[in-house]
């Protein structure tokens, strides 16, 4: 296991979408693993080393509402961002929300409070791959409230503050087993190496789901990933 930390985030709302609720965004009752590792990559994000979460502590009771967002219905296709970039313009990435709007209904948790534990692995691969570097440069973003770019609690409106914990992690106030059925863990990239041995990215990937269980306000995520994913 490479260094580990513990970050607390909290915010006023949280929508962690289910993708079987396609059309009107239902959230699941807790942070999914993609989404915490998300917002560590907010907070230190580096192509040497990737982010594993360990356990998600719900230090809150679960409250939902619902609400009506705006949301634009089009999106830039990764093809004509990367012409964009061939070519070094903007001509194509254009959207326009005022004429691409739709308002859609939404379950949401409101009032959430988590502490991630996690910790990085180091892609050999990579140049600058030292862990003891990356490990103090995480630790002293963290500690300032240094980010790349906000966290958020799963769509970009909800935003995640954030702290350090260098101590115990605060109890929750959930007790007792909780059976959270199935959830997505995260999006596996087919990423391959080439002839060199060099790691080339894919922008494929297959969801892998998994079965937590919620003990007293913890997952143990790392618990589950050492047993074989469900796809």
């Amino acid at each position: 296991m490479g260094y580990g930390i513990k970050l607390r985030v909290w915010g006023n709302y949280a929508l962690f979408s289910r993708p079987e609720l396609k059309v009107e965004r239902v959230t699941y009752d807790v942070m999914t693993p993609s989404a915490a590792r998300g917002i560590l990559d907010s907070v230190y994000w580096h192509p040497g080393l990737t982010w594993v979460v360990d356990k998600i502590h719900v230090l809150k009771p679960l409250k939902f509402e619902n609400i009506r967002r705006n949301e634009v219905n089009d999106k830039i296709s990764p093809q004509k961002a990367m012409g964009a970039a061939e070519r070094n313009d903007g001509d194509g990435l254009e959207i326009f929300a005022t004429e691409s709007r739709s308002q859609r209904a939404a379950l949401v948790l409101k009032d959430v409070e988590y502490v991630i534990e996690a910790h990085f692995v180091c892609n050999k691969n990579e140049e600058n791959s030292d862990e003891k570097k990356h490990y103090n440069i995480a630790l002293r973003r963290m500690r300032r409230g240094e980010c790349f770019k906000q966290p958020c609690f799963g769509t970009r409106e909800f935003s995640a503050f954030f702290e350090l914990i260098e101590g115990d992690v605060p109890k929750s106030e959930l007790t007792g087993e909780v059976d959270l059925g199935y959830m997505l863990y995260d999006m596996e990239f087919k990423n391959k190496p080439d002839k060199d041995g060099a790691v080339v990215y894919s922008n494929d990937a297959d969801p892998v789901f998994f079965r937590p269980k919620m003990v007293d306000g913890v997952i143990d995520v790392a618990e589950w990933y050492k047993k074989e994913a469900f796809r």
